[in-house]
């Protein structure tokens, strides 16, 4: 059974009424700067075991009549069509998607912010586009020797110059599709123009990593520096916070080098800084949720492992990740992490040896290790997922849970319609197979229900996934790693 650690009700609870109490704080408005990711946080559920990826947008929702979001992004970003590294879509099309998320859920979408705008063909584009949409955009500009030269930053020709945002609520939560795009100066910036109006108003930061009241060395801490190698950010104590109250906590060395010209913009601005240390700004509960230290230890050093086999793939991708991977190495051996953690690992490994072709394991959230092999019919991904749901139902292995009938005319489909010169199913296809003979079959229905009892198992492939199957693993719960090498030594691997 998928064991958990973290009670996010209570998460749920806590961190909808600490927002509130620091709306209140501030006369009741607030500008909330969302880091990460407002919903689809898979890594937070994969370290803190309970979190629902959902979790942040729900406690949103539950403030949906005094909250608005804001959508921030950088004009840069337009022009040189970045691109969101897990989702594989370019930023300006990911703001379209988190507004239909965030609509989705009830949640008002004021507008949108250009940050660092400078014209441009393909901003302009896009700023036409959401106006035709119905969508008010916004205009910040680049201020010159940001963020340092305070004078200039807080007067009239710094944040003075940028378009005040027009909003409506008690809570502006400011979120991006992704970093760097300028969230905490547009937060600023707002509180300048809302300050010269005599509104009152403050500013927090939810960021739900580094957890601020663990340790240093905790691996849920470490883990977080584990996903954001390619970054270089550190976990570090925060000496302002240590200073002011005495107490430890953690941050990350972003924050701590940026508060000193902070607690500036802030003086400048208000006449004096609300909060003594980086830990002060931050209004995360998620530590204080947490019941099952042990469990959430171990499911954090786990996804230390997954993190080092996701940069080596990667890099065999042709991404240049070395300082990732020498970075995630160091942490390792810092926590005395090794491949033994996941014995998925070592089974797939033995597997492919034995079979002489690609080989995949699971280890079940029992303990159980089940294994899949390459085959005429199915790849090793489809095998092992099938072998997998048959354990947990108890089905014998001699038992076809897919019929004959079906699979034929689905292999026949694959290569004399779609022209496939792989006859072998993938795993959606398997799930699709099993599916339809589910509705005649005892066998199939028992696998389909044991399907829900995968969320949490833990999967190794001796080869690296196709993007298919890797999001059918991922769709059914199940951390995935692979060996830093391809099936085939094609030179395009779509």
């Amino acid at each position: 059974m998928y064991k958990i650690g973290f009670d996010n009700d209570k998460y749920l609870k806590k961190q909808s009424e600490q927002i509130k109490e620091r709306i209140a704080k501030f006369g009741g408005k607030l500008y909330l700067e969302f880091g990460g990711k407002l919903f689809d946080d898979f890594h937070a559920s994969r370290v803190l075991p309970g979190f629902a990826p959902d979790s942040k947008i729900r406690m949103l929702a539950e403030l949906k009549d005094q909250a608005e979001i804001i959508i921030v992004i950088n004009a840069t970003d337009i022009e040189k069509n970045k691109v969101r590294g897990d989702l594989g879509i370019t930023y300006d099309l990911d703001v379209l998607r988190l507004i239909d998320a965030f609509r989705g859920f009830g949640l008002f979408v004021g507008s949108v912010v250009m940050t660092r705008y400078e014209a441009s063909a393909p901003v302009e584009a896009f700023i036409s586009k959401l106006r035709t949409l119905g969508i008010k955009v916004y205009k910040h500009y680049a201020i010159k020797n940001y963020p340092y030269d305070i004078d200039s930053i807080v007067s009239d020709e710094g944040y003075g110059k940028n378009e005040y945002i027009e909003t409506s609520r008690s809570l502006v939560v400011m979120t991006a599709p992704g970093p760097g795009s300028g969230k905490m100066a547009t937060c600023l910036s707002q509180i300048y123009h809302e300050h010269k109006m005599g509104i009152k108003a403050g500013y927090a930061k939810f960021e739900t990593f580094p957890i601020w009241n663990l340790p240093l060395n905790h691996p849920v801490n470490v883990a977080y520096e584990a996903a954001t190698a390619d970054l270089n950010d550190v976990n570090m104590i925060d000496p302002f916070h240590l200073e002011a109250y005495g107490k430890t906590t953690v941050n990350y060395n972003r924050d701590v080098e940026i508060f000193p010209v902070l607690r500036a913009m802030f003086e400048g601005i208000m006449g004096e800084c609300p909060y003594k240390s980086p830990t002060d700004m931050g209004v995360n509960m998620a530590g204080d949720c947490i019941f099952d230290d042990e469990t959430v230890r171990q499911a954090a050093r786990c996804e230390i492992l997954r993190r080092y086999y996701n940069a080596l793939c990667n890099a065999r991708k042709g991404n240049n990740c070395d300082t990732e991977i020498k970075k995630i190495k160091i942490l390792m051996k810092q926590m005395d992490i090794d491949s033994s953690e996941r014995k998925c690992i070592q089974a797939a490994l033995d597997k492919a040896e034995a079979t002489g072709a690609p080989a995949a394991a699971i280890e079940l959230c029992d303990g159980r290790v089940v294994t899949g092999k390459t085959s005429t019919l199915l790849g090793a991904s489809s095998a092992v997922l099938i072998n997998s749901v048959k354990a947990i139902a108890g089905i014998d292995d001699s038992i076809n849970i897919i019929a004959h009938e079906i699979l034929e005319p689905v292999q026949k489909l694959k290569i004399e319609n779609l022209g496939n010169h792989n006859p072998r199913l993938h795993t959606d296809e398997v799930l699709v197979a099993m599916a339809i003979t589910a509705a005649t079959s005892e066998s199939a229905r028992q696998a389909m229900e044991a399907l829900k009892k995968l969320k949490g198992a833990e999967l190794h492939s001796s080869v690296i996934l196709s993007p298919v199957d890797t999001a059918t693993f991922r769709k059914l719960g199940i951390n995935v790693t692979c060996e830093p090498v391809y099936q085939t030594k094609k030179l395009y691997h779509g």
